[in-house]
């Protein structure tokens, strides 16, 4: 057993109001400079939809991930010997047109027209080329297209439904869509890292965060058709690729990245997590109905005394140990198992969970009108919802449904037992969502507090990293310890 520390995140779905506030915050930090206009480290999609950059999930384009080849864990790109080959041209990159044109507007128009009888506008001009446009595309110019014919359509995760489940879901004027946050899943298997043939990006050995070193990076650009998200960008001005450093020198002064901070709907968790990283190429390299749980498997118990023992044995810090058994990730993850990873099939084994959001409480009937769906016409149920349960299981179980009807058996048995709880109904119907979610009262509750009812410290909990800290560990000091993935 090798114990290593990763800071990890949730985001509770059922909470995101699709503001965007994270992206601003996140966009006005770090990504304000000339060459970066274009990049977003933190977007929010709207889902059924293609996403930033366009089908970014499609790895038959892109390449991203791992896959497994003669019983071997394989970066799906390319091997070494491809690598060599194309590394003075990649043709797996998305181009600008798949993220989005950036521009500008020419403000001085407004400014400096002469009088006449026309209003002056103010044209848009490209960030690029600083010639007019046409704007055709931005990050997040599917916003509330959840029936769309462009994007929702076009959504790779479709592609598992029926026809009849595709009209209940996109259904014009009934149509029902959810928003997916997306940062930097800083996994632990990452795949840019092993694609980099500079070896410029790292995995952090103190938290886990990956990172890009500038003085390496030969702008090859394999990284970013190596990362599945698409969560690393090219920077045409420095000619060095960037990413989400999830904010670690505010980490380090002990304060939530700018996205988690500004958060409007509070649906942001972080926390630590303690990891075998032995079992971490085995885990990855497992069947696709088996990825979930075998990311699960490979988190081990804070509480556990062997385990907080090697755990100082490896270097890790004590505030680490201390700051795992207050996460509130691993309650989200490991006790209650109820926040999943994005597109495990990746096989990076990101550390960015989602808690998938409830089911819609409506259903689009045969004669063509709505119809509730539950016996007392106030809950959906999991056969007849408007979102499938096969379209969850392509996002966050690698298309295991049996994954998402336990998740959703937990979600739905909290929601009947509040409500049975605050209208003071008999509670049988709550009783027996408890039952077959094997939950108990006091977990619905916990569940409930944790998911509504915590406060800023209970979300955040952020272990003491700063330089000269009085949590810095030996973790911290040697430079040596930076994780690489192991190709089985």
């Amino acid at each position: 057993m090798n114990v290593r520390a990763q800071i990890s995140t949730v985001f509770h779905l059922d909470k995101c109001i699709g503001c965007h506030t994270c992206s601003v915050a996140c966009k006005n930090v770090w990504t304000d400079r000339p060459g970066a206009e274009y990049m977003w480290w933190n977007n929010v999609e709207t889902k059924p939809g293609t996403g930033y950059p366009l089908r970014w999930e499609d790895q038959g384009k892109y390449r991203g991930g791992w896959a497994v080849k003669d019983g071997k864990l394989v970066p799906r790109l390319q091997g070494r010997r491809s690598t060599i080959g194309n590394i003075f041209y990649n043709p797996k990159l998305p181009s600008i047109d798949d993220y989005y044109e950036p521009w500008t507007y020419s403000y001085g128009d407004l400014i400096d027209a002469p009088a006449g009888d026309d209003q002056p506008v103010a044209r848009p001009i490209s960030a690029i080329t600083r010639k007019p446009m046409e704007i055709e595309y931005g990050p997040n110019w599917d916003d509330d297209l959840g029936g769309s014919q462009d994007y929702a359509v076009k959504d790779p995760n479709l592609g598992s439904l029926t026809e009849e489940e595709r009209v209940q879901l996109l259904s014009i004027e009934r149509m029902i869509y959810f928003y997916l946050p997306r940062i930097c899943n800083h996994c632990l298997n990452p795949a840019c890292v092993a694609t980099c043939p500079a070896g410029a990006i790292y995995k952090r050995g103190e938290d886990g965060i990956v990172l890009v070193s500038q003085e390496k990076c030969r702008a090859w650009r394999m990284c970013v058709s190596g990362c599945p998200y698409k969560k690393v960008y090219y920077n045409w001005m420095t000619g060095k690729s960037e990413k989400c450093i999830l904010c670690y020198p505010r980490l380090e002064a002990g304060e939530a990245p700018a996205c988690f901070h500004s958060c409007v709907g509070r649906i942001r968790y972080m926390g630590v997590l303690l990891f075998d990283a032995d079992r971490i190429a085995d885990a990855a390299n497992s069947p696709e109905e088996k990825l979930v749980q075998a990311q699960r498997d490979i988190i081990l118990d804070p509480f556990d005394e062997s385990v907080s023992n090697k755990a100082r044995v490896d270097g890790v810090s004590e505030s680490m140990v201390e700051a795992a058994r207050a996460s509130p990730v691993y309650r989200f993850v490991k006790t209650y198992g109820l926040a999943l990873p994005l597109h495990p099939e990746f096989r990076v084994l990101p550390t960015l969970f989602y808690v998938p959001p409830l089911l819609p409480v409506i259903s689009s009937s045969n004669s063509g009108g709505v119809q509730d769906v539950s016996q007392d016409g106030s809950l959906t149920s999991l056969e007849k919802a408007r979102l499938p349960i096969k379209y969850f299981a392509s996002l966050f179980a690698a298309g295991d449904e049996s994954v998402m009807v336990d998740v959703y058996r937990k979600l739905m048995a909290v929601r009947l037992y509040r409500r049975a709880q605050m209208t003071k109904g008999d509670g049988s119907e709550a009783t027996l969502a408890l039952k077959a979610a094997s939950m108990t009262p006091s977990q619905a509750d916990e569940i409930y507090r944790l998911s509504t009812l915590s406060t800023v410290k209970e979300r955040f909990v952020i272990p003491a990293m700063a330089a000269g800290g009085s949590g810095k560990g030996k973790a911290a000091l040697d430079s040596e310890r930076v994780w690489k993935p192991k190709r089985r």
